[in-house]
């Protein structure tokens, strides 16, 4: 029922919007003289090694997720197990806890396990989204020994109401609508948006995990082929909703509030390996969270005050399911329940005296409850349950400080200094210094440098997870530093972007689960490794328009990445030093290419990976690596502008050239698919 919510809103917001559209506006032009515009480099980012993520990108379709706008939009690794399942991003060569991820100024990763999954982040939710590198993220939150991801919502920049509808349907019985109402005022805005998506999810795959014979008459082999199977599992039901409002308040200041529901219902696909019945194993994840913020804005002359506050609460239950005797009786096998509640509290200023000076400060604080435990039944006759659950709380504060100097026009200086307390714990000061130097004013030449010390401490599943939980552990702590070059030029009809940078961090007291050696085979988490990774990352962006009717837009990014183990063996059968580690690439690469045409638009995305490794000995066996792949996606858009409506027609191929392949061992993904979206903007004479 819920496939058709977002059409039912639609037509029952329709009538209502249209009446109240304004109607009265009028457009008229206005010759000029021509108009020279400089701008001087902003003093927030001097040396920052920063990624915008580009609004086509963004707004691919609405069925990409946040994950696929990383992977194919920078030189992130996107650990993924497929559409609508979990994805996780990796910032030079860290693991996904070491990558901190911000939603209007709250850190959502999850205080229970450390990382966020972005497949849970539809693209069509994020107005602005920036990747900060390495000793950048030190500016946005603390324990990004990799990097953070700040993302942001934006109130509408036109006045009037608008409404867009898009549907989407797909290969296995893929459905996505998005429905989004839009309001400006000359003070009040507001905007409403819903997103559902739902899949059988089952495509057909090659299993190579698997061999099959074919016999003659006689029973002979005569031969053998890996056959071909479907998904099992897999089928998954996300919504999501979200509604914004904006208050222009004049000298009282800008306010703003913020909610964003996620109810999502997924199964959990079986492995190629597995030789199970498709109806006597079922593994599910339920997960509803609810974020929230409000926030306040002041600028007043050269003092920008600011504050916010937050709330996220999120219910999720892992169950696996088995019907030993194939009846129908299905009995928990697995049954992981988790809620975590976060409140959230925020409050900064800047002040700017003059153009070569910058202050800034902030400080954030959040108190974190989490409960989490197996509620598996024992015995059925005394509905007795397990005891391997636990329920902590932590208070966490984080302290920031910033200067910056630009003492002539070519050279900026900034010294950043957090310091952050996690319950009754006080990390040292992290202190992270940037330098930037123009080399060249009319090539766009900028040199930047940067270098920061960090510190990540330890989840709550970490030190309490039951059973295994260690209470012991370390905080992981880092220093990073990276020095690059920055190329840009900008003409009337074309803009150019080249970047490259080098980099290195070095890890100690890295927590990695290992397992302790009792008989019950169970894991813990240890501080086991000291990790080195270096490596380089180029960009390379183009906006070409050689006539009125044309346009070329190119965005490409390439990753080189050496993250090693440099620790001592944590056993005598541990061949893990000096080797990469699991699930990082040493090579990877993508680039989407948009070529545009009057109302037509052709696009195609490219992405690469180099062979994983899925064991920390680096075995290069069948089951000891992830075999390289390409990936091509393609899709071509064409637009009616009509009177009173837009409407867009999209056709996409995805895997065009139909590869065989895995992100994750045993984990198939789908062959070449296809999906068709349709757009449709009324037009209320907005302004």
């Amino acid at each position: 029922m819920r496939r058709f919510l977002c059409i039912a809103l639609l037509l029952t917001a329709f009538p209502a919007v249209r009446a109240a559209a304004q109607r009265d506006s009028a457009a008229y032009a206005l010759d000029i003289e021509r108009v020279e515009i400089a701008a001087r480099r902003p003093l927030a980012r001097i040396g920052v090694q920063r990624s915008v993520v580009d609004s086509a990108v963004l707004y691919e379709t609405v069925s990409t997720s946040l994950a696929e706008a990383l992977a194919s939009g920078t030189t992130l690794f996107i650990k993924s197990y497929g559409r609508a399942t979990m994805a996780t991003a990796s910032f030079r060569g860290t693991a996904p806890s070491h990558t901190q991820v911000t939603w209007n100024g709250m850190r959502v990763n999850s205080p229970m396990l450390g990382q966020v999954d972005f497949s849970l982040i539809p693209s069509y939710f994020v107005d602005d989204a920036e990747v900060f590198h390495g000793a950048s993220s030190v500016g946005i939150t603390g324990g990004g020994l990799g990097g953070a991801v700040a993302l942001a919502t934006a109130p509408v920049d036109e006045r009037g109401w608008g409404v867009r509808y898009v549907q989407g349907i797909g290969s296995f019985s893929t459905f996505d609508e998005f429905l989004r109402v839009t309001y400006g005022g000359r003070r009040w805005s507001s905007s409403t948006r819903v997103l559902y998506g739902s899949s059988e999810n089952d495509f057909e795959y090659r299993n190579y995990a698997r061999k099959d014979f074919r016999l003659d008459a006689d029973g002979n082999v005569i031969g053998s082929y890996y056959p071909l199977e479907r998904n099992r599992n897999g089928a998954f039901d996300d919504l999501h909703l979200m509604q914004e409002l904006y208050f222009d308040g004049g000298s009282a200041g800008r306010f703003s509030l913020a909610a964003w529901y996620t109810d999502s219902h997924r199964g959990l696909a079986m492995l190629d390996t597995d030789r199970n019945r498709e109806r006597s194993k079922k593994n599910t994840q339920d997960e509803r969270t609810l974020r929230a913020t409000a926030g306040w804005e002041r600028l007043r002359g050269a003092l920008r005050l600011a504050a916010r506050a937050g709330y996220t609460y999120t219910d999720m239950r892992y169950l696996q399911l088995a019907d030993a005797e194939g009846l129908g009786n299905y009995f928990a096998h697995i049954d992981s329940r988790s809620y975590v509640h976060t409140l959230f509290g925020r409050a900064e200023a800047a002040w700017c005296p003059g153009e070569r000076w910058s202050l800034t400060a902030d400080l954030a604080v959040y108190q974190h409850d989490v409960a989490s435990g197996d509620h598996t039944v024992v015995s059925e006759q005394t509905g007795e349950y397990t005891v391997r659950s636990y329920h902590e709380a932590r208070f966490e504060m984080s302290g920031f400080a910033a200067v910056k100097w630009r003492p002539v026009p070519r050279l900026g200086l900034a010294l950043n200094l957090r310091g952050e307390l996690y319950g009754r714990e006080l990390s040292p000061v992290m202190p992270a210094l940037f330098v930037d130097w123009q080399l060249s004013r009319r090539g766009g030449v900028v040199w930047k440098a940067s270098a920061a010390r960090n510190f990540r401490y330890p989840t709550l599943n970490d030190l309490y997870f039951q059973p295994g939980g260690n209470p012991d552990l370390r905080p992981e702590k880092g220093w990073t530093w990276d020095t690059g070059i920055e190329w840009s030029v900008r003409r009337a009809k074309t803009s150019y972007e080249l970047s490259a940078t080098f980099f290195e961090s070095r890890i100690d007291d890295w927590i990695l689960w290992v397992n302790s050696g009792t008989k019950l085979g169970i894991f813990t988490p240890m501080n086991v490794r000291r990790v080195r990774s270096c490596g380089a990352e180029a960009n390379a962006r183009a906006d070409v328009r050689p006539h009125a009717d044309w346009r070329l837009l190119f965005d490409g990014h390439f990753a080189w990445t050496r993250s090693v183990n440099r620790g001592d063996p944590f056993g005598p059968n541990d061949r893990s030093v000096g080797r990469q580690l699991v699930y990082i690439p040493e090579f990877s690469g993508a680039f989407t290419a948009r070529l545009s045409w009057r109302s037509w638009t052709a696009s195609w995305k490219w992405c690469w990976y180099s062979r994983r490794f899925t064991m920390s000995s680096n075995d290069p066996g069948v089951l000891g690596s992830v075999a390289p792949y390409l990936m091509n996606d393609v899709s071509l858009e064409k637009v009616f502008d009509r009177r009173r409506v837009r409407i867009s027609l999209k056709g996409c191929v995805n895997n065009l050239f139909n590869e065989d392949y895995v992100s994750v061992q045993s984990r198939p993904m789908a062959r070449r698919n296809y999906a068709v979206y349709v757009g449709i903007t009324p037009k209320f004479g907005r302004r």
